[in-house]
């Protein structure tokens, strides 16, 4: 598939992996229906996306926790552009916080962005992506094979968006829909940053040494990549694709790793 000219959804597209994916997508010729909450940001990435690429950019405000606005994206979609090739669920939040400590609600809160924010998009975008033999896309994480400690929430929402994509495939397997999981390892952006703590509020400063991480925009460019090739899991990282390996074959040991890599944080959770 050639992105020019195609018509791409991307949620969560005002920072991080989501405003680098609409750059790439922008680049490679692609008209871009960008959502996100903070509208005024939106409107000012779609204007600089219109200018530097000669592209068609829409901004619609939108919390995918709500249905409703899940809906509306994509009927702006279809009315401002009459078809979606693609649709890139991005929008996502994480946590850190041990669950012996977590106020419930913040688990809530994850999975109602992180999954059922992209199974409401799915569900509405679906039809018109079966029309044009599309793609489906989820911004999953390495998070969503290996339980991670102290994002209890956050690995089961991407085991969840694992799950839903993998059926979503097998369904579609004669409809020409073509979906693709995306896994990022740990990216430098600012999804630490907004991760919730114990008590659901944002931490601030992120956790994590994040000078040798991957940038957001080596992420886009793989993903760009993915849905042009038409893969279906996209690993990214050594370390990455070690981690889903080492869950298959010694998966206790992989525990004792896991850990003693948490240890290492910046004032860990784990001791």
């Amino acid at each position: 598939m050639k992105l020019n000219n195609k018509i791409v959804i991307i949620t969560g597209a005002s920072s991080g992996i989501g405003k680098s994916l609409a750059h790439e997508f922008a680049r490679r010729g692609a008209n871009l229906v960008l959502a996100a909450r903070q509208y005024v940001t939106l409107c000012e990435l779609a204007q600089e996306l219109q200018d530097k690429y000669q592209i068609k950019a829409l901004a619609v405000q939108c919390d995918v926790t709500v249905e409703n606005d899940c809906a509306h994206l994509v009927n702006q979609a279809k009315l401002t552009f009459g078809k979606i090739d693609i649709l890139i669920n991005n929008a996502g939040i994480s946590m850190r916080a041990l669950f012996k400590d977590v106020d419930v609600q913040v688990l809530k809160t994850l999975m109602d962005v992180n999954f059922w924010g992209m199974v409401y998009c799915t569900k509405y975008a679906l039809p018109e992506i079966i029309q044009t033999q599309g793609s489906i896309v989820g911004v999953s994480s390495i998070a969503g094979y290996k339980g991670l400690p102290g994002r209890t929430g956050y690995s089961a929402s991407k085991f969840a968006m694992n799950g839903f994509l993998d059926s979503l495939r097998v369904e579609n397997l004669k409809t020409g829909v073509h979906v693709m999981t995306a896994c990022p390892g740990f990216t430098a952006s600012n999804i630490r940053n907004t991760a919730l703590n114990k008590d659901g509020n944002q931490q601030g400063e992120s956790s994590l040494h994040e000078e040798k991480m991957m940038t957001s925009e080596e992420v886009a460019k793989i993903i760009a990549d993915g849905v042009e090739k038409r893969g279906r899991t996209l690993i990214m990282t050594g370390q990455g694709k070690l981690t889903v390996l080492l869950s298959k074959i010694i998966p206790a040991i992989l525990d004792k790793l896991v850990y003693n890599v948490f240890t290492k944080e910046k004032d860990p959770l784990l001791k």
